[in-house]
């Protein structure tokens, strides 16, 4: 169980740092995209096994999901 929640705190962490990098958006607005994303939802969900993708992976389908407007 702790492997599974350091593996979403560090996938967090990373996806939340690129949106304020590449997106210029300050923590509480990277924050709030992240964790109302359909994406960050299958993330946590263990059944789907994206917890062990790349950041860069996930961030990719949260970037779509963003520029799209198709936010959970």
């Amino acid at each position: 169980m702790n492997d599974e929640l350091f593996a979403i705190e560090d996938i967090t962490v990373a996806l939340a740092t690129r949106l304020m990098e590449e997106k210029g958006m300050d923590m509480i607005d990277a924050l709030d995209a992240m964790y109302n994303s359909d994406r960050f939802a299958k993330v946590v969900d263990k059944s789907t096994g994206l917890m062990c993708q790349s950041d860069a992976y996930i961030y990719d389908y949260l970037n779509h999901e963003i520029e799209t407007g198709k936010m959970g």
